[in-house]
């Protein structure tokens, strides 16, 4: 039973790392997926097969050689220069999301409540640092609130949109037209973006738990639950096309129809994706700077704040528009690089 309990805590985690503001707005699954229809539903698919592959893998090896940040994964599969790039490129783009999540936190509560950026941006700062000082537990309980809530904000506007909209089948999905057609790379750069973003909560959280087959399951309960909340979301785009592209929240434009209750209920899931997302970047980079540099894990929270502070202040647009895309290669990249040293070394004993 306590097993169970903990193989939920770990699928919840996973979940959590994954799920940010931005596939929790259905933006992100509006971007990668809904714009090529009815094969966006095998692209989700794609991902939850990479995200089992991948997730076993990296915690196979961070057992084998007691790895306890992401740095030591990428220094271990790719170990010349083009791992450097990746260790900085991805502590690069953890800070700066970090940036732009307290940004984003600063415009929600503006745009919504109308009160200053700087209110959303201190809450979000104060919050999580208090989680944060928790180390790995306290990762693990806002995760195992806030990832049930998701499912149950979802599949409430799903069931809503189903029981008011009855006329919809498989055959009117496949009707509607794809605006592009390239699903197949589209869906293996998600997958491996998201992997690397991963990596910096699997390998710490894996040498903490140690129970590997606990971890394996965790990981696919995960990846399935993500994968069922995914074809969810990119079933109500789909439906929703071309309207849902005019929105920076397209489910926003879905649940308004249903009432303030469920707009505040989404409103609030958005805000809490991206405190867990920034929770989970900043515990990555905080493990890494440990590492590292050898400075404790509590100095390391407080110096990428006050880094990402300033940086949440520049065109967070820009800073999305040149990262994401750069991130995206060198994460596809790494996946394969992953996969290689694995398959590799599989049967090598470690000294």
């Amino acid at each position: 039973m306590k097993n169970l309990f903990l193989v939920l805590q770990i699928s919840a985690v996973f979940i959590g790392t994954i799920v940010g503001a931005g596939l929790a707005s259905g933006q992100e699954i509006s971007q990668f997926f809904t714009v090529y229809g009815y094969k966006s539903f095998l692209g989700i698919l794609i991902c939850c097969i990479i995200y089992i592959i991948m997730g076993y893998i990296v915690i196979q090896l961070s057992l084998r050689y007691k790895l306890t940040s992401y740095d030591g994964l990428i220094s271990l599969v790719s170990p010349g220069f083009l791992g450097q790039v990746t260790n900085l490129f991805t502590t690069i783009f953890l800070i700066s999301t970090s940036a732009v999540i307290l940004a984003g936190s600063g415009s929600l509560l503006n745009q919504y409540f109308h009160v200053s950026k700087w209110v959303g941006i201190i809450i979000m700062i104060f919050i999580s640092v208090i989680v944060l000082l928790r180390g790995t537990k306290g990762l693990i309980e806002i995760n195992s609130f806030i990832v049930p809530s998701l499912i149950i904000v979802i599949v409430t506007i799903f069931i809503l949109y189903v029981s008011f909209y009855k006329d919809i089948n498989v055959s009117y999905l496949k009707n509607i037209s794809a605006y592009k057609h390239n699903w197949l790379l589209s869906s293996l750069i998600y997958g491996g973006f998201n992997i690397l973003c991963c990596c910096g909560v699997l390998v710490p959280l894996s040498t903490e738990i140690r129970n590997k087959k606990t971890l394996i399951l965790g990981v696919a309960l995960g990846s399935i639950g993500l994968t069922v909340l995914s074809f969810l979301i990119n079933a109500l785009l789909i439906l929703n096309i071309p309207y849902i592209f005019k929105y920076e929240i397209p489910l926003l434009y879905i649940a308004n129809r249903f009432g303030n209750v469920i707009q505040i209920m989404l409103l609030s899931i958005i805000w809490m994706e991206m405190f867990s997302t920034e929770v989970s970047n900043i515990y990555s980079v905080s493990k890494n700077l440990e590492e590292l540099f050898n400075i404790s894990y509590k100095k390391a929270i407080i110096l990428i704040i006050i880094i990402s502070i300033p940086i949440s202040q520049i065109g967070f647009v820009k800073l999305i528009s040149i990262l994401y895309p750069a991130f995206a290669v060198v994460s596809f990249i790494f996946t394969i690089q992953c996969l290689a040293f694995y398959l590799g070394n599989k049967n090598k004993s470690v000294h």
